[in-house]
């Protein structure tokens, strides 16, 4: 991905750039045959699919027998999102099911389960899921059978990452399937299976420098699995099927061993220009507000809102001047709107403005510091602006 001459690309939250390994790796594998064929040609295309498999493996320290290929992080959230799982092999039916309110959409829309069996389950105003307000959940799951809780790890607009120790304490010991969307995360920080203590876990390829339309679900033991959204020909071990897409299989690998060669060398520098960005803001705009300032982040991961500055006049000022940032989640076919996570955050004390929003700025490890500071200068010119209007606005009401 190219941002363009004298343009700077600061949304790597909605899509990073393909990697050079990806890129070539997709252009070697175009022409595989089907990877179910026996012959020699269907073994290569094959090679191909199980490298890949084994490279994933690798970045989330699991063993390849359970990855799972999808079409996508939506594909594998709604597969995971069934009342209808598997359990050691046998199936087993959940009542309930709780997300956190400020998720991704593809977890809000609630998957298979009927809309009254979902819970929202609200956050603070760190944009982190309210602790007691879970238990309570918990309790009343406790005598409705079976449940799943699923969530992001870490949250696509504000970069805020969920207590997941915490989450999966309260809920050992409990009959409820933890599914977790770690989409945002792979890549950006060091990440195992067990780490997430997670049944499911759900990635996908263009988050980390691979090529769109591809993901994984990724299950902690195949034994206990939901039902497969696309039953048919019984590719990838009857868990999803349809003809594996070869070419973007294999681009994933190439990412997910790049992201591996990636984080063995990862020596904090991004977080380090992430913050002193919001730094160089805050020096110039002391009322700035950094959403989710007050708990970990991404370190790629910054979203700001300052007084009277509308994210959607600040996303087309920003664009106009060459700076490719969001106002939200892309999820939206690019329609710009009011952020749901916003919202919740102004609902939880937060001192923002839920109508006027806030931009994301979410960084790569080839983003440099002249681009950041570059922004800061355009986005503090913008601000500026907005206060001088609301200063002349409020002088003419006097």
């Amino acid at each position: 991905m190219s941002a363009g001459l004298g343009r700077n690309y600061l949304d790597y939250n909605a899509s990073a750039p393909l990697r050079p390994e990806a890129r070539a790796m997709v252009i070697e594998a175009l022409d595989a045959a089907n990877p179910s064929s026996v012959h020699s040609e269907g073994r290569a295309a094959r090679a191909f699919v199980e490298n890949a498999r084994r490279a994933l493996a690798d970045l989330l320290a699991c063993n390849p027998g359970e990855v799972t290929f999808t079409s996508g992080a939506s594909e594998a959230t709604a597969t995971a999102l069934t009342p209808h799982w598997l359990l050691g092999g046998n199936p087993v039916d959940h009542a309930r099911l709780a997300v956190i309110e400020t998720d991704h959409a593809a977890m809000l829309a609630g998957g298979h389960f009927n809309p009254e069996a979902v819970t929202m389950l609200p956050v603070d105003s760190a944009g982190r899921v309210k602790i007691e307000v879970l238990r309570e959940w918990i309790e009343a799951c406790s005598s409705a059978g079976p449940a799943i809780l699923a969530f992001s790890l870490a949250n696509s607009e504000t970069g805020v990452l969920q207590d997941i120790e915490a989450i999966a304490t309260e809920i050992e010991g409990h009959d409820i399937r933890l599914v977790v969307d770690a989409v945002q995360v792979v890549g950006r920080m060091p990440l195992s299976l067990a780490s997430c203590r997670a049944d499911a876990v759900i990635i996908s390829s263009h988050k980390i420098g691979g090529p769109k339309g591809v993901g994984a679900l990724v299950l902690r033991d195949t034994g206990t699995r939901p039902y497969p959204l696309i039953p048919g020909g019984g590719q990838e071990k009857g868990r999803r099927s349809g003809t594996e897409p070869v070419a973007a299989i294999a681009g994933f690998g190439a990412a997910a061993r790049a992201a591996s060669f990636d984080l063995r060398n990862d020596n904090g520098a991004m977080a380090a220009e992430r913050d002193a960005m919001e730094a160089h803001l805050r020096g110039a705009l002391p009322d700035l507000v950094v959403l989710g300032a007050a708990a970990p982040r991404l370190p790629n991961t910054s979203a700001i809102a300052y007084p009277g500055l509308k994210a959607e006049t600040a996303q087309i000022g920003l664009d106009l001047g060459g700076f490719a940032v969001s106002a939200g989640s892309a999820c939206s076919s690019g329609k710009i709107g009011r952020s749901h996570v916003v919202a919740a955050l102004s609902r939880a004390g937060l001192n923002v403005d839920a109508d006027h929003g806030a931009i994301r700025v979410s960084i790569g490890r080839e983003t440099s510091k002249d681009a950041l500071s570059s922004f800061a200068d355009a986005y503090i010119r913008l601000a500026m602006r907005a206060r001088e209007s609301r200063t002349e606005t409020s002088g003419r009401a006097a």
